[in-house]
């Protein structure tokens, strides 16, 4: 009996052993991994907040990158200005800084007084974009707890030029808009800090160090844009403004050989260094790039379209088809499902009789387009829409790109597409119909549009060039050459003649669209516009013109053309190009 109570006894105080063991084994492992989080895991964390109990830091705003036309011409620069930093605990007398502050900066004193007496924050900022004689100024004071860093202050050198492109920056340097917005997190660069040994109350240490982490500047950026080509359409649309009275004026400078855009002017508009900011309704009407970001009904622009896609099918054998040869029945009206369709002119002249193809394009003759699209189907019509890339983005490297609006194919009645084969029920962005001209006469080439050809840090290292993109064949090379031909004849013989050189290759079409408001056409309010480029047989330059709303005369043919013309002789006078053979 007192055997098994001993071995009983032994059991027990073994398991006590094993229990206690355990115990301790999990008490030293919970200590060891706190341990760990404490300095593996949180080490930074506790570092940090130890710094930043025992320093104080201003920070070292980056330096924004600059912009640049394709040449080099700077288009966004940065002007040397500071913020102004205020430490309370480290000020002797508040008072005496408040009117300091408030006389140097050109504040106002009740403003100066509820930032320093109101605020919480340990930095108070009293003021931003400082200029550096207000700096120097106030240095003179030797006031104690006054701290400053540079910061970005954007200026534009150009003012009002290529506003609705650049766009424009916060006061806090972040890109608000255009590609000061796009492409802001490579413009903006990494911020830097200096950091101050203080005391547990903020006060800066006597003979204490300072920490200085530099700042990072933003990568320059290198548009596409031509300075030179850029301002002319400026000029143009200004003036387009002043003589027509127009609502807008509006262009756009491209090659066609690449997509990438040389120019873009939008009238009315604003001078970047004066951001209209108190006004944000004004602001967003202002800055948006309605070449981009707005749809319109084309008009007789669009017909390029209808022309490139029956020349396109004919030759690939669709007895559908017509060929150029073609005489369309002369008639003013076509009826479609009951509806009457009319032509734009009256006929009366005898210009529309006896036309074919290429008549049908110089004269603009709605019903002989109505007539292709009927032949060719919806089907056939809306492969080639898709082609050209209509009812999609072109992919252009900008915010807010609009993609039109295309009524679905299984919604269009034969009066539908009646109707957009001469540009109406339809509606397309001003680039979008650039881009697909482009295409339709560059050998049959789709590239998408682009603004910004490459980036380089500020020693001149080349950070990223931007390339050409090849998207897709909108038609052979065969039917492109033919098409460009009887372009060429609209500008030479046809609705085009404003916009003929002598000697230079000029091609196009012109554009005049009626207005719907609420679903109705509104009465006196056109778009009148204009696409061209030259020369017809290899394009370098083409433009759009978009003219909304011109009082008096409202033709594409008319308002909208010489524009076109008086961009394309400027381009001829300062790259000097010489006249080229007529074959």
């Amino acid at each position: 009996m007192p055997k098994i109570k001993t071995d009983f006894s032994l059991t027990l105080l073994r398991k006590r052993l094993f229990a206690i063991t355990i115990a301790v084994a999990f008490l030293f492992c919970f200590v060891l991994c706190r341990l760990f989080f404490v300095q593996v895991i949180w080490g930074e964390s506790l570092q940090e907040k130890a710094i930043d109990q025992w320093t104080r830091e201003i920070p070292v705003i980056a330096e924004r990158g600059t912009i640049t036309d394709v040449n080099g011409v700077v288009l966004a620069d940065n002007d040397d200005t500071y913020t102004v930093f205020v430490r309370k605990k480290a000020v002797k007398d508040l008072n005496s800084l408040t009117v300091a502050l408030a006389d140097t900066l050109g504040l106002d004193l009740s403003f100066v007084k509820k930032r320093l007496t109101e605020t919480v924050s340990s930095e108070i900022t009293v003021a931003k974009q400082v200029k550096k004689e207000r700096v120097n100024a106030l240095l003179e004071y030797g006031f104690e707890g006054v701290y400053y860093s540079r910061d970005n202050s954007r200026v534009y050198p150009y003012g009002e030029f290529l506003t609705q492109v650049l766009g424009f920056t916060s006061t806090d340097g972040k890109g608000q808009s255009g590609i000061e917005r796009y492409y802001d997190k490579y413009l903006s660069g990494i911020d830097g800090e200096i950091l101050y040994e203080t005391d547990i109350v903020g006060v800066e240490i006597e003979g204490g160090k300072a920490s200085y982490i530099p700042a990072t500047k933003g990568l320059n950026i290198r548009l596409t844009i031509d300075y030179g080509i850029q301002q002319l359409c400026e000029t143009a649309m200004r003036e387009a403004m002043e003589i027509t009275r127009a609502k807008s004026a509006q262009m756009l400078v491209l090659d066609p050989s690449s997509g990438a855009i040389r120019a873009l002017a939008v009238k009315p508009s604003y001078d970047l260094n004066e951001v209209p900011r108190d006004d944000l309704t004004e602001l967003y009407k202002v800055s948006r790039n309605g070449l981009i970001s707005d749809a319109y009904e084309p008009g007789s622009t669009f017909k390029i379209l209808t022309a490139a896609a029956n020349i396109e099918e004919y030759l690939s054998g669709n007895k559908k088809a017509f060929s150029s040869d073609h005489i369309f029945n002369s008639s003013r009206y076509r009826y479609i499902d009951g509806q009457r369709v009319k032509c734009w002119s009256n006929h009366a002249n005898g210009k529309h009789s006896g036309l074919n193809l290429q008549g049908a394009l110089n004269n603009s003759c709605n019903p002989i387009f109505v007539d292709i699209a009927m032949a060719l189907g919806k089907e056939t019509m809306y492969k080639y829409i898709d082609l050209f890339n209509y009812g999609s983005t072109t992919g252009v490297d900008f915010a807010g790109e609009a993609q039109g609006m295309i009524l679905p194919i299984s919604a269009v009645q034969n009066v539908d597409l009646a109707r957009i084969a001469f540009g109406q029920t339809i509606a397309v962005t001003g680039l979008q119909l650039a881009a697909a001209t482009a295409a339709a006469v560059n050998g049959g080439k789709y590239y998408t549009p682009y603004f910004v050809e490459g980036m380089y840090s500020g020693d001149g290292l080349i950070a990223e060039n931007f390339c050409m993109k090849y998207k897709n064949r909108v038609i052979s090379e065969r039917a492109s050459k033919i098409l460009s031909e009887m372009l060429e004849g609209v500008v030479k013989n046809g609705s085009g003649k404003k916009a003929y050189i002598e000697g230079y290759r000029v091609a196009g079409k012109t554009g005049t669209a009626q207005k719907y408001e609420n679903g109705a056409i509104a009465a006196g309010k056109y778009v009148a516009s204009f696409v061209g480029y030259f020369p017809a047989n290899d394009p370098e330059f083409l433009a759009l013109v978009i003219i909304d709303e011109p009082q008096g005369e409202y033709y594409g043919s008319t308002v909208a053309a010489p524009y076109a013309k008086q961009v394309f002789q400027g381009i001829i006078d300062i790259k000097g190009l010489k006249p080229y053979s007529m074959g």
